[in-house]
């Protein structure tokens, strides 16, 4: 919002939220309703103009929203991106209106197609060569010069404290920054984006094609010139800088910003952390996808209940089918850790993803595509230079490719250090989860690497571990050992009413993970902490807990420091600046300048002082344990 708001700065349907577009409803179902059920009362026939209106109006949705992925795209990767400076939710949610403006023309021009008394208002043809160029030479004379004196005015400081300083508040552009006004701001653009228009119905020279291409050449230039890699530049003027040159106001070190931005090459990360999409509605919440989404933690469990994610699912499904058939990983976000405080970044982080969704990753036929396209992703990495992976949720696991061991088999001589974040997210349950005077806990689920680290330590304190199935006992034996401080704590109970009651805080702990049943949920008693140490927390899929006396914990994660920069997007099902323990780590391997890599399924790389170091090492650079119980599944 504007530093000082005026009139006319708020939308009319802002208090709609998401139902805002209900405003054109009305509107379009007449539109409908007069081209193909009313007899036309003219002898030309039916009249199209009025029916195209709402397709091109999601024509335009649909072209901002290709420069918004874009542009996303291209900064990741920080080639030619001209304002090197974080972006962050703030500004994100100021931009999440973008579409107002899209909004506010279509309801002008359903008003000015029923209302406009001239001959030339209805009945569009699709061309009128008259039309066009008289369309061209109205913007490039009447139009421009308009603007450039109304764009000064804005900039005067009565104006500019009113209306114009909300759109400046958005220091690193995206496309959509240069449609983020103020209503009443946007109304003074409308009308002078309406001389071409109006001039051309007023001389019965309109056509479909002369309005349907400005409004495109006007979405088209608006984003490449916000996109942080213009590839023109302006200062007052709109698109034409022959008014700055003119004037004497062309800012000279725009020049110098824009010259500078094409020598920029694709920059080597020092932390990539590689990650896949679960579901394939998860593609619109990655950054490259719906800015507004990408913000707000993805619920796995109830995404047909947006409504306007169903809206645009039915267009949008070709894209679905095509991202599985990508056969490269990509980078889709870019982040700074700026620990001195300095703007240069002490660590340079990117997240690329492996396009599989989670669906795949269990199906035995496309193991080995997933694995061939992990591998080719860590050689790249290591060719580009980057000191750490990390492995995202089921990039690792032990029928996949042993928690990541094949690949550093394979290559002996990797420089890129490969981590799976084992040791972290142990260290999270352990020191942080499983409250201070349990003596006993109960774990349920498939047994996974970060499973028997956390058992392991545990007994190794004095916990005892009770598990229900032999088969889990067995393993869990092997990988403990023959230590018989360890193994003395742990234990087999074969009662599907296993409980444990002799906890400090009267409280059952219950460490769960994949294959955690809704038996098993209902059979414990009120009360129980049930905590997941697997990627998935187990109740992700299901549209409500199971039991409301008992408390759910997340998935282990850790808000992030402030020195942790360029954040605006959620991961997965993770609030806001909060990262999952299997991505920190990789961040944390890197800041400590760690050698070794940490992947495989050796105990040998679980010993508890391990566990401890880079529990230690992750306090100590500002990241902190989320310890908020989930409320709704």
């Amino acid at each position: 919002m504007a530093s000082k708001p005026g009139i006319l700065t708020e939308w009319p349907w802002t208090p709609l939220g998401r139902f805002k577009y209900m405003v054109l409803v009305p509107w379009v179902v007449d539109s409908i309703y007069s081209t193909f059920l009313k007899t036309p009362n003219d002898d030309r026939g039916v009249d199209m103009t009025y029916i195209l209106i709402f397709p091109i109006l999601v024509w335009r949705a649909i072209h901002n929203q290709i420069w918004i992925s874009l542009s996303r795209f291209r900064t990741s990767k920080s080639k030619n991106r001209i304002v090197d400076k974080p972006m962050e939710f703030e500004q994100v949610d100021r931009e999440t209106n973008w579409d107002d403006q899209i909004i506010l023309q279509g309801l002008l021009f359903y008003l000015g197609y029923n209302f406009i008394p001239l001959p030339g208002a209805t009945y569009f043809p699709i061309w009128n060569t008259d039309g066009i160029i008289l369309t061209i030479l109205l913007h490039t004379g009447p139009v421009e010069f308009l603007y450039y004196w109304l764009h000064r005015a804005l900039h005067h400081h009565f104006l500019y404290s009113r209306y114009h300083s909300h759109h400046h508040s958005s220091i690193v552009t995206e496309p959509i920054t240069s449609v983020i006004h103020p209503f009443g701001e946007h109304l003074m653009y409308f009308i002078l984006f309406a001389i071409p228009i109006l001039s051309t119905v007023a001389t019965e020279t309109v056509s479909i094609v002369a309005v349907a291409g400005y409004l495109t050449y006007i979405d088209l230039m608006n984003n490449m010139g916000h996109c942080n890699f213009e590839l023109f530049r302006t200062n007052y003027a709109l698109f034409m800088p022959m008014y700055d040159y003119l004037y004497g106001t062309m800012d000279k070190s725009s020049d110098d910003l824009y010259k500078n931005s094409l020598k920029r090459q694709e920059e080597s990360p020092h932390v990539v952390h590689l990650t896949h999409p679960t579901t394939p509605d998860s593609i619109y919440h990655l950054r490259i996808g719906f800015a507004s989404l990408a913000s707000i933690p993805y619920n796995n469990a109830t995404p047909n209940k947006k409504w306007y994610i169903l809206m645009t699912k039915w267009m949008l499904w070709p894209l679905n089918w095509m991202f599985s058939y990508i056969n490269k990983t990509f980078i889709f976000e870019r982040n700074i850790f700026d620990e001195d405080g300095k703007g240069k970044g002490t660590l340079k982080m990117q997240t690329w993803a492996v396009p599989r969704y989670s669906y795949q990753y269990t199906s035995q036929k496309q193991r080995q595509g997933i694995n061939k396209l992990i591998e080719e992703a860590i050689l790249d990495a290591d060719k580009a230079g980057v000191k750490v992976l990390s492995l995202g949720l089921l990039n690792q696991g032990e029928e996949l490719n042993r928690n990541g061991e094949i690949y550093i088999q394979k290559h002996p001589k990797l420089k890129t250090r490969i981590v799976d974040g084992s040791n972290l997210a142990v260290a999270f349950v352990v020191n942080n989860m499983v409250p201070k005077g349990t003596s006993q806990v109960i774990m349920r689920g498939t047994l996974t690497k970060v499973a028997y680290g956390i058992a392991f330590v545990l007994c190794q304190r004095g916990v005892r571990v009770i598990t229900s199935r032999r088969d889990e006992f067995e393993k869990l034996k092997l990988w403990l050992g023959n230590n018989n401080v360890v193994t003395d704590n742990l234990t087999l109970s074969t009662s599907c009413t296993t409980t444990c009651t002799d906890n400090d805080h009267h409280q059952q702990v219950w460490l769960v993970g994949d294959g955690f049943s809704q038996e098993d949920e209902k059979s414990a008693p009120t009360g129980t902490l049930f905590i997941p140490f697997s990627q998935f927390p187990p109740w992700m899929n299901k549209k409500e807990l199971v039991r409301k006396d008992c408390v759910y914990y997340n998935t282990p994660s850790l808000t992030i420091p402030p020195a942790l920069e360029n954040v605006h997007s959620c991961e997965n099902w993770l609030p806001r600046r909060v990262m999952s323990a299997w991505r920190v780590a990789g961040i944390i391997h890197a800041l400590e300048k760690w050698e070794n890599h940490e992947c495989g399924n050796s105990m040998s790389l679980m010993l508890e002082e391990d566990i401890e170091k880079v529990w230690d090492a992750t306090l100590r650079h500002g990241f902190r344990p989320l310890n908020v119980p989930v409320t709704d599944a």
